[in-house]
C-alpha cells in the first residue's frame, strides 16, 4: 500500500466497483494520508489524525464494498458493524467498545497467520522428525504388521521380502520409515502421539467467532496457562498436520504477535460503521429508554480518539479510520449530534445506479456476476455466453424492479440472475458439452409470467 499513489488506489478499486469516483478519490486520499503521516517526525505525527468519511447513498450502491476492498488493498484490520446493534452503556445489548475489541482480534489473527506462514517450512520439518520418532518407537507393535502385511501389495517380489527383513519386531530402519512416510505409504497407519491440548488447536484457521471463551483460551494457551498433555490415536496424515501446527506455535512468540497486532490495529485499523442514519431523527427509538442519540454519544469517544481496554491490552483509537455510511432517507447528516458531525469532516454522496451502471456491473468488474456464473457452470462442462442484449435485458429488469419496489441497488442483480439461471444450474450436470447463450429471448423465456405479475416481490426479493 505504501507504494500506491491515490490514482493507483482508484485504478485498483475500479477493477471491482463501477462508478462512484468521488467516493473512491476520498478513500484513496485518506489511505495515502496514512502513509504520509508515517513519514512525519514523531512530534508532528501525534497531531495528525485521520479524516473520517461519511458515505451517503442508498443501499446497494457500493458503500460496503468500497470500504472492504480498501481494507483488503491496504492489508488493514477491518470490521463492519451496524450502528443499530449497539445500545447505551448500562442497557442490555452490545457496548460500543466491542467494536475495538473485535477489530484488534482481527488484527491478532492477521499477524498470527503471517507468523505461521513464516515458520511453516521449519515447523513441518520438526513435525516430520517427531512423527518419525513416534513411528519408530511404535513400529514393532503396529506399523510392522501394517507395512509387512497390509501394504505388501505396494511392493513386489524381492522388494517385499527386503521390506519384511528391514521392518522386524526388534526394530526398524529410520531411513526406511522416512522413505515410506515421504511416499505417503503410511498415511492410513494409526499412530499414538502426545499433543498439547489448548485453545490454539481450535483457533488455527478460525477467527474470533466461536464459543464465548474461545479467545480467552486462545490467549491463555500462548501465555502458558491451561495447557495439559494428552495422547491421541490418529492416522499418520492427521498426525503430521497436528504436530506441524504444534511446532509452529512453539516457534512463535505470542507476546510479540500481540504487540505487533495492537500496533497494526492502532495505525491501520478500518471500521465501517453502517446504518448511521438510523441513529438520528426524532422518531428513532431503539428500545425501552434507549435512544439513538445515546448511542451516538457513546460512539463519540471512539471516533474522537480514546483508549479502550481489550483482552489484548489497551488499544488507542486516535488513528483508526472510521468510515460511516447511511441512506439518510428520512433525515440528513445534520440531524446527527453536532459533536459526531464534526468527527466526519469528509462527506461523499454516492450516486444512484442507472441502467447503464447495472450493465457495467454485470460484466466489467474482475469478480462480476457473469464471470462467476460462467466459471461455476464451466465446472460442469457447460459453456455460458452472455450476449450484449441479454445483459441489457437483465439490467433493465433490475432497474424496473427497483423502481416498482424497494430500491436495493445492485443487489437486485443477484436475485434476477438466480431466477434467470435457476433451471440451467439445476440441469447442468445433464447438459455437459452444451453452449448456452443468454440473450433477450432466454431471459424473458426463463422469467416468463413473472414479468406480467405486478407483485414481483413474491419471486424477486
Amino acid at each position: 500500500m505504501a507504494e500506491l499513489t491515490p490514482k493507483e488506489i482508484v485504478d485498483t478499486l475500479d477493477r471491482y466497483i463501477v462508478g462512484q469516483q468521488s467516493a473512491k478519490r476520498a478513500l484513496a486520499i485518506a489511505m495515502r494520508n496514512r502513509e504520509r503521516r508515517r513519514r512525519l517526525p514523531a512530534d508532528m505525527k501525534r497531531d495528525v489524525v485521520p479524516k473520517n468519511i461519511l458515505l451517503i447513498g442508498t443501499t446497494g450502491v457500493g458503500k460496503t464494498e468500497l470500504a472492504r476492498r480498501l481494507a483488503l488493498l491496504s492489508n488493514a484490520p477491518f470490521i463492519k458493524v451496524e450502528a443499530t446493534k449497539f445500545t447505551e452503556v448500562g442497557y442490555v445489548g452490545r457496548d460500543v467498545d466491542s467494536i475495538v475489541s473485535d477489530l484488534v482480534e482481527n488484527s491478532v489473527m492477521m499477524i498470527y497467520d503471517v507468523k505461521i506462514r513464516e515458520v511453516e517450512s521449519k515447523a513441518e520439518k520438526l513435525a516430520t522428525e517427531k512423527l518419525l520418532d513416534y513411528l519408530c518407537e511404535q513400529l514393532p507393535h503396529t506399523t510392522h504388521r501394517v507395512v509387512a502385511k497390509g501394504q505388501l501389495s505396494l511392493f513386489s517380489g524381492e522388494e517385499a521380502r527386503r521390506t519384511r527383513r528391514r521392518l522386524t519386531p526388534k526394530g526398524s530402519s529410520r531411513q526406511t520409515v522416512a522413505r515410506l512416510l515421504r511416499d505417503h505409504k503410511l498415511d492410513d497407519q494409526v499412530v499414538e502421539i502426545e499433543i498439547t491440548q489448548d485453545g490454539r488447536q481450535e483457533m488455527i484457521g478460525g477467527g474470533p467467532e466461536g464459543e464465548e471463551n474461545s479467545w480467552e483460551q486462545f490467549v491463555d494457551s500462548f501465555r502458558g496457562f491451561g495447557e495439559h498433555k494428552t495422547h491421541r490415536r490418529v492416522r499418520v496424515r492427521e498426525a503430521q498436520r497436528i504436530l506441524a501446527r504444534e511446532e509452529a506455535n512453539r516457534l512463535i512468540d505470542f507476546e510479540d504477535v500481540i504487540d505487533e497486532a495492537v500496533q497494526h490495529c492502532q495505525e491501520h485499523g478500518v471500521v465501517f460503521l453502517d446504518e448511521l442514519d438510523k441513529l438520528c431523527g426524532p422518531r428513532m427509538e431503539m428500545g425501552r429508554d434507549v435512544s439513538g442519540e445515546g448511542v451516538q454519544r457513546d460512539l463519540l469517544p471512539l471516533v474522537e480518539g480514546t483508549t479502550v481496554m481489550t483482552r489484548f491490552g489497551p488499544v488507542k483509537t486516535d488513528h483508526i479510520l472510521f468510515i460511516s455510511a447511511g441512506a439518510f432517507y428520512q433525515n440528513k447528516p445534520s440531524d446527527l449530534i453536532p459533536e459526531l458531525q464534526g468527527r466526519f469532516p469528509l462527506r461523499v454522496e454516492l450516486s444512484r445506479l442507472s441502467r447503464r451502471d447495472m450493465e457495467r456491473i454485470l460484466v466489467e468488474p474482475q469478480n462480476s456476476l457473469t464471470r462467476q456464473y460462467q466459471a461455476l457452470l464451466a465446472t460442469e462442462d457447460v459453456e455460458l455466453e452472455f450476449t450484449d442484449d441479454g445483459v441489457a435485458e437483465i439490467a433493465s429488469l433490475a432497474e424496473e424492479t427497483n423502481l416498482r419496489m424497494e430500491n436495493i441497488g445492485a443487489r437486485r442483480l443477484y436475485t434476477i440472475m438466480e431466477q434467470v439461471l435457476e433451471e440451467l444450474s439445476f440441469s447442468a450436470p445433464d447438459r455437459q458439452g452444451e453452449k448456452i447463450a443468454v440473450d433477450t429471448a432466454y431471459v424473458r423465456g426463463h422469467l416468463g409470467d413473472l414479468l406480467m405479475d405486478e407483485d414481483l416481490s413474491r419471486y424477486i426479493l
